[in-house]
């Protein structure tokens, strides 16, 4: 006999109960097909006639590489297919209700300080759930870290980028260690020292959770500590000072306002020298296994990233090695800048993809009116023009992967890659929010409650427009380029050249462009007017010569030709709303 136990009376009826025989709890979806006997505090029984009915089953166990055409394409066209098995690994990794239950724990309890040992020993460690590590393990395991360093070839980096993108929509919080190691790598590579005591760590496929010295562990993890409170993103305020020890390390002392990471075995950090501002690489540990000299204050409560550990620290003597030449620091932070910039536009476009998926998947199982939410027309028409956003995000964002991809080779992809990364990260970014909105709402109150997970979507968007450079800053460093490297700008525009005479609205809209271009960029307040029209242009160019016309015409038709409003559920009469909406719904076997 089952027996319950009351917690709550309300009515003199038993709303909240546990059960105390030791069985498992019934399935609920078992529970649902079936009338259920509820016990009322006088010791009656009656039967519930509630069934639940008309809900969506949860988008899981399935291939998120193989249920999205546009990243096959994109890997096809930027040369990384050679990749496909590795993807379609991740792909079922991130689509897995395992992986889906690990990111709810990881986001559920997330990480807490431990400043002392038991005994009173400053130890400062980050304690985190073991589904944090086992998302690190299995992310990591894939080389969603390092593919492109580790198997240089053709499309390398348009691979590792397609692993952001895919583990974006499986954990967005474990990203962000994996991309600053990413990012860190070809900067630790320009020192043979470091290199050699580090390489094989960063570089390393077997995740170690263990936070102690680095001789003593399997891989290790890179993190940043740039932003102190005073200057926030203007970096020429750093007061942190680095002491030169003379013997090839120094001794840095100050405070850092962000420190992404705290956990991480090795992180980059700027101070000041008698030269000025350099970059320094410091061990989060000695090789006794003690701190090296950081004290974490305190976590941020951050609204969202919440698995991920960011703190506030003071270095107290911590011991650094300088990286770079002496008082050009800021350079050689940008250029660990440049690479996790452009990640984060591939995590943006990732993020939308998820966001659209989970929309097209409800609307296709839910039912209102008669009919599918998906056969309602302008039901149909948002979901085509989130489908539509989310594709020209993708297709950006590769396209400059594989621009890096092709530096070496190509002085104008150099400078595509340099002007490009700033571009997406500021666009992509300031995209994503407003795609999981309309894609929350798609789903009703449904999608606004803890248990879906839409709502931790919806917490995590507005922070790629913030991470590496708010809004402001990066459009400045796009009028920065422009101005250091004027080939940049003829980067961008042979790019968009590339498309025409295919669409008659596109090449008008570019040749406005060209003749607007000295203004705009003469005005820093049209900064970010600029760089949206430069971003939309690339994405319509892109669209013309990859897509199928039918996203290409619906992308010119709203987004370039009908005064566009930046809303979802414009997309002008004649398209064919339904196939395009149709299109957004993941191919789940």
């Amino acid at each position: 006999m089952l027996g319950l136990v009351p917690s709550t009376h309300v009515l003199n009826t038993i709303l909240e109960w546990e059960y105390v025989d030791g069985r498992d709890k019934p399935d609920h979806d078992e529970m649902a097909k079936k009338p259920r006997r509820i016990v009322m505090a006088h010791g009656t029984e009656t039967v519930s006639t509630w069934q639940v009915t008309n809900q969506v089953p949860p988008l899981a166990d399935y291939d998120a590489f193989a249920a999205d055409p546009v990243l096959q394409s994109a890997i096809a066209a930027f040369d990384a297919d050679w990749a496909s098995e590795r993807l379609h690994e991740a792909g079922r990794s991130v689509g897995s209700a395992h992986v889906q239950e690990l990111a709810r724990l990881a986001n559920r309890y997330p990480p807490e300080l431990r400043t002392h040992d038991r005994f009173g020993n400053r130890i400062d460690q980050i304690a985190f759930h073991p589904a944090w590590h086992e998302l690190m393990g299995l992310a990591i395991g894939q080389e969603a870290h390092a593919l492109c360093w580790n198997r240089p070839q053709p499309g390398a980096q348009v691979a590792r980028a397609a692993l952001t993108y895919l583990w974006t929509q499986g954990e967005s919080g474990i990203c962000c260690p994996i991309s600053m190691t990413y990012s860190a790598i070809p900067l630790l590579r320009q020192d043979p020292v470091l290199w050699q005591q580090w390489g094989k760590l960063v570089s390393s496929n077997r995740y170690d959770p263990r936070q102690g010295p680095a001789h003593a562990k399997t891989g290790a993890t890179v993190g940043t500590a740039m932003t102190e409170t005073q200057g926030g993103s203007d970096l020429r305020q750093t007061q942190t000072v680095a002491q030169d020890n003379r013997d090839g390390t120094f001794s840095l002392t100050g405070q850092k306002w962000f420190f992404s990471v705290p956990h991480s075995d090795l992180f980059l950090t700027l101070g000041r020298t008698g030269d000025g501002i350099s970059c320094f690489v410091v061990p989060g540990w000695l090789t006794d296994g003690t701190r090296n000299g950081i004290a974490i204050q305190r976590l941020k409560e951050k609204c969202g990233n919440r698995s991920n550990a960011s703190s506030e620290v003071e270095f107290r003597g911590a011991i650094g090695h300088m990286i770079g030449e002496p008082g050009r620091g800021l350079r050689t932070g940008l250029s660990m800048n440049h690479n996790s910039r452009l990640d984060i536009a591939a995590s943006a476009a990732g993020l939308m993809r998820q966001a659209v998926s989970l929309a097209a998947h409800h609307a296709t199982h839910r039912r209102a009116f008669q009919r599918a939410l998906i056969d309602q027309p302008i039901m149909q028409n948002v979901l085509a023009d989130l489908a539509v956003e989310a594709e020209a995000a993708a297709w950006l964002a590769f396209r400059l992967f594989a621009a890096v991809d092709r530096q070496e080779a190509s002085e104008s992809e150099r400078l595509l890659a340099r002007i490009g990364a700033p571009i997406a990260k500021y666009w992509l970014a300031k995209r994503a929010p407003a795609v999981v909105v309309e894609a929350l709402e798609c789903h009703g109150g449904n999608g606004f409650i803890e248990e879906n997970p839409m709502a931790r979507l919806y917490r995590e968007a507005p922070l790629n427009s913030i991470w590496e450079g708010s809004g402001n800053v990066i459009c400045l460093d796009v009028l920065r380029s422009l101005e250091r490297e004027p080939g940049s700008l003829v980067a961008v525009l042979d790019e968009l050249g590339e498309a025409k005479g295919v669409d008659r609205r596109f090449d008008a809209h570019l040749a406005a462009l060209e003749g607007d271009l000295p203004e705009l960029i003469r005005q820093e307040g049209q900064a970010r007017r600029l760089v949206e029209r430069l971003a939309l242009m690339l994405q319509a160019s892109l669209l013309l010569r990859y897509s199928s016309g039918e996203v290409a015409d619906a992308f010119i038709a709203s987004r370039l030709d009908g005064g566009w409003a930046g809303h979802f559920g414009d997309l002008p009469v004649g398209l064919d709303a339904a196939a395009l909406a149709r299109r957004a719904v993941p191919a789940v076997a």
